[in-house]
């Protein structure tokens, strides 16, 4: 009995001292960093002391005008006012359990001072519970400066007793240590299946396509009414969140109860919930505990694949495709294989890629709302402007398929050659041409972006019932403009590589990815101008539009193809030096 409490002693006062001496180094880097970094640092603290006493005070005033008889004769909300710490409990555990995942995967397998922490004679339990500490505070300051100050105007604008305030701090503390415990059991028993280095790339990329889902939701509901009628579903919902069946509405309820001294069941009810909550966390802890050794060792000790062997029947395939006539060379084609598998491997990669495809579907459901049609206003419009505007409405599938493009070609074709990292030199040593390598390089960023492009702009014709002819001519647009994207961002790519990055964002230098960035978006107008320009000024002057797309063909294609050769050929002579000094 006597060893079981010293070891719960020596485990909790090694967890201490890690926790502490985290503080000190905080304490000291905070005192050798710069003046210019200190009164940083103080501002956004004297902001957020700020943020937390206005948040309170306006949670305070706002709850008592809601409160007000003269409110009360219009709606009555005091159910939605009793629901306010359901709301906020459930909003606590929920934000929690989303966000610790990704910050937990990296705090507990992919942090530079592990090896340190498990080499060291302390207990695993130690180390993963300050991992675990240090990895939800920040999540739980930035929730607890919302939701502290208005469950604290709550209590004061009602008269609650004092016991209500230190059980609100107590019961969030427990609904963000639970939820911690189940993201970390998440993540200790999918690292024993998949890796962590793995892992985060999958988390990474569906952060990215949630977070842009989630800032262009407002595109979609800026046309919708807000009446009374969707005030009352508010309303009803708020009241749902509260029902007695809920555990979170156990502890919210009894908030409420200790506040006024009313329910005893109610009470009851909040202090079931603060013992599951720790229950919960004791037990995830424990077997996490087992989970996060087994899984640190597996990770560090990793698996070695033995080659296999070729059957004879392959050997002899590859013999007969070496017979074959080939569209490219082969080592032309070997490179092609080899970053289509690299960018497959890396998720991040595939975030980077699905993410204008979302921003293109968000702005052609847009443009599909209009119906093709310019809104006439009061009619003060010329004709022959109304009808310029209509047919650029009429291509527009085509330019946000360029758009699409021009996103995507920023990051394949200029981070072409950065991708490689240190690992350049193989590619410097092996016996290939600079020409072939440029093509190489471009033909893995022209062709998913020409697919992606292609596939959008096709189905989104045929969506809004596009003529033939139209169609036609924005295929070629799309793939001639697209070449000569290639080739712009290629040159800015081999002239600002940078081979010794550690984050992706800075594979390119940053006054040539500036500036690589902005040449790209003036080629893609000036290639607009020579495609759609002539298609959409000759039928002005009375010809056929048919005349008008021929010609914005043949200007823009000359325009397209001397960008896609002239830039990377007046670069050929630096791709033998990146990645040397000078």
């Amino acid at each position: 009995m006597n060893r079981t409490a010293a070891r719960r002693t020596s485990v909790a006062s090694l967890t201490w001292k890690l926790l502490w001496l985290r503080a000190r180094i905080f304490v000291s880097s905070f005192r050798h960093t710069s003046l210019r970094r200190k009164i940083g640092t103080i501002l956004v603290t004297a902001i957020s002391i700020g943020l937390l006493v206005g948040a309170f005070i306006g949670s305070w005033a706002l709850l008592n005008l809601l409160r007000s008889p003269q409110v009360a004769e219009v709606i009555d909300l005091a159910q939605v006012i009793n629901a306010v710490p359901t709301v906020i409990v459930t909003a606590a555990f929920l934000t929690i359990l989303l966000t610790s995942f990704g910050v937990l995967l990296q705090s507990l397998y992919l942090a530079r001072d592990m090896d340190f922490l498990m080499a060291a004679p302390i207990p695993v339990r130690a180390v993963f519970l300050s991992k675990l500490i240090l990895a939800i505070l920040p999540n739980f300051a930035l929730l607890s400066l919302f939701g502290l100050p208005l469950l604290f105007g709550l209590g004061a604008s009602a008269g609650y007793n004092v016991l209500f305030y230190p059980l609100v701090v107590l019961l969030l503390v427990c609904m963000a240590l639970s939820a911690a415990g189940i993201s970390a059991l998440m993540v200790t028993g999918i690292v024993r299946l998949v890796p962590a280095r793995r892992v985060a790339e999958v988390v990474a990329a569906v952060g990215a396509v949630a977070s842009l889902i989630c800032s262009q939701t407002g595109n979609f509901t800026r046309g919708m009414d807000f009446g009374s009628q969707q005030a009352t579903q508010v309303v009803n919902l708020l009241s749902r969140v509260n029902s007695p069946w809920s555990p979170f509405a156990w502890a919210g309820r009894g908030l409420v109860s200790v506040g006024t001294g009313e329910s005893v069941i109610s009470i009851a009810g909040l202090g079931l919930m603060l013992l599951a909550s720790l229950v919960l966390f004791a037990a995830a802890v424990r077997v996490c505990e087992v989970l996060y050794q087994t899984g640190w060792s597996q990770m560090q000790a990793g698996t070695v694949r033995r080659p296999r062997r070729r059957s004879q029947p392959a050997q002899a395939a590859a013999l007969s495709d070496r017979a074959r006539p080939r569209l490219l060379p082969r080592s032309v084609t070997a490179l092609i294989a080899k970053d289509a598998v690299v960018l497959r491997r890396d998720l991040r990669n595939l975030s980077q890629l699905i993410t204008p495809l979302i921003l293109g579907i968000v702005y052609a459901v847009m443009l599909a709302r209009s119906g093709g049609q310019v809104d006439p206003g009061q009619g003060q419009a010329p004709q022959w402007f109304m009808q310029s505007a209509t047919r650029m409405l009429g291509y527009g599938n085509a330019a946000i398929a360029l758009f699409i493009g021009w996103i995507m070609l920023s990051r394949l074709g200029m981070m072409a050659f950065s991708h490689e990292g240190r690992a350049y030199w193989l590619l410097k040593a092996a016996p290939v041409s600079t020409a072939r390598l440029l093509l190489a390089k471009g033909l893995v960023a022209y062709l998913p972006t020409l697919v992606i492009c292609e596939a959008f702009f096709v189905a989104s014709s045929l969506l809004q019932r596009s003529d033939a002819a139209s169609m036609l001519f924005g295929v070629g647009v799309v793939a001639l403009v697209l070449a000569g994207s290639v080739g712009v961002n290629l040159a800015f790519g081999v002239t600002g590589a940078n081979l010794d990055w550690e984050d992706p964002r800075h594979m390119v230098r940053g006054s040539v990815g500036c500036l690589g960035s902005f040449a790209g978006m003036a080629y893609m107008g000036l290639a607009a101008v020579f495609f759609f320009g002539p298609a959409m000024l000759i039928p002005m002057l009375g010809s056929g539009s048919g005349l008008g797309q021929a010609v914005g063909l043949v200007l823009g294609s000359v325009f397209a193809l001397a960008c896609t050769l002239l830039p990377p050929y007046m670069v050929r002579a630096r791709v033998a030096r990146i990645g040397e000094a000078g």
